[in-house]
């Protein structure tokens, strides 16, 4: 029996949680180390006072009677029910625990036994929980507001894009209406013009005036570059707006040069030379005519622009390796290599060209006309030692 009481108090020595009997008065009957530790007092202050005095108001003054209202009803508030309470430590500091209490009849009498589980690291872990909770809801409120003003904005920036977008197709379809109403519009005073000049020029062969023939030459040359100008302004209208694709076909290019050179050699200047090579056993290509045919005029006829009297222009073409290389090289004013970066852009022009004619928007079409054939362009000039284009294209199937 002896050994049953020693272990039965070294049970109740060490348990983790807090136990106190008291008896029916609410008198301390005994307190373990874990309850002491957590009320903090001693042993000998707590047995022999009324439980009470662990407790804070109000239950302090309501406790005997709660005891009082049990042994003459039967009704429960704590015993055998368990619930949360609060305890009063000796520094007068207030803890949240567990109380169950159990009723034990021991030698015809009553005793109760509290058991006490301290909730005060539950409880901070709860507060800090319910903080981080109400944290998380204002953060998600804040940025529930926030991502509806920016949903907010986005949608009134999409409609201003929208309409900005609207009005600029709008004033694009006008421009492209104008440009082409405009280059057709003057294209018949211009033929006008020039079969005029070319029927004085007729009329005055009789004549052999000097004035006449150098007057009509100025007409001519006038007439050739404003053609020019609105080609030009046209061929970039037909790309801005996507209306050139490239057309498949499939060619000699020896032949297909020699008539592009028989008809610039017209407009080359007193002994200026296009001399023409083709390198290679195979001379057919399959690619665009047409662009391609712009690209070569283009690049011939500012060869002859930027070049003086008295000067040789080379073309040569080459295929090999299932491609086909198209070189222009002239001795002309070249172009200064500061400025060589914009070379390809629209309205560029160099400074050195002075009064030489143009739109700085011819190497802009080959460039973007190269790129539709899959092919690439690149250069080589230095001032006032010429330049280089060279347009490398792949053979296409057809």
């Amino acid at each position: 029996m002896t050994d049953q009481v020693s272990l039965l108090n070294a049970i109740i020595d060490t348990a983790i949680d807090g136990i106190i009997t008291i008896d029916n008065k609410g008198i301390v009957e005994s307190i373990n180390p874990s309850a002491c530790s957590l009320f903090g007092y001693l042993p000998e202050e707590v047995v022999g006072n009324n439980i009470s005095m662990l407790m804070p108001e109000p239950d302090r003054g309501r406790h005997d009677g709660y005891i009082e209202r049990y042994q003459k009803t039967g009704e429960a508030h704590i015993i055998g029910v368990g619930r949360e309470v609060k305890g009063l430590k000796k520094n007068g500091s207030k803890f949240p625990f567990r109380l169950a209490v159990s009723e034990v009849q021991l030698d015809g009498r009553i005793i109760y036994t509290g058991f006490i589980h301290d909730l005060t690291r539950e409880k901070h872990a709860e507060e800090q929980l319910k903080t981080y909770t109400n944290k998380l809801e204002y953060l998600v409120e804040e940025r529930t507001i926030t991502l509806l003003s920016l949903i907010k904005q986005l949608e009134s920036a999409k409609e201003e894009v929208s309409h900005s977008l609207e009005k600029e197709k709008e004033l694009n379809q006008l421009k492209s209406r104008f440009v082409s109403m405009a280059s057709h519009e003057f294209r018949t005073p211009l033929s006008s013009i020039q079969l005029s000049a070319s029927l004085i020029e007729k009329y005055n062969v009789q004549y052999a005036n000097g004035s006449i023939t150098k007057h009509v030459s100025k007409i001519k040359s006038a007439v050739g570059n404003l053609t020019n100008i609105l080609n030009d302004f046209l061929s970039l209208e037909r790309l801005e707006a996507g209306h050139v694709e490239m057309q498949l076909s499939t060619f000699d290019i020896v032949k297909f040069s020699e008539e592009i050179i028989e008809e610039i050699q017209i407009v080359a200047k007193q002994n200026q030379n296009i001399i023409y090579q083709h390198t290679g056993t195979e001379s057919k290509i399959s690619t665009d005519a047409n662009l391609l045919k712009n690209c070569i005029i283009n690049l011939v006829a500012n060869a002859i622009k930027y070049s003086g009297e008295n000067t040789f222009i080379e073309f040569n073409t080459e295929i090999s390796n299932n491609r086909c290389i198209i070189t222009v090289k002239d001795n002309g004013i070249g172009i200064p290599v500061n400025e060589q970066k914009h070379l390809f852009e629209p309205f560029f022009r160099a400074h050195n060209t002075g009064s030489i004619p143009g739109t700085g928007l011819g190497l802009n079409i080959v460039d973007r006309y190269v790129k539709l054939m899959k092919g690439n362009i690149i250069f080589e000039s230095a001032e006032n030692k010429g330049t280089t284009f060279s347009i490398s294209l792949n053979q296409h199937q057809t």
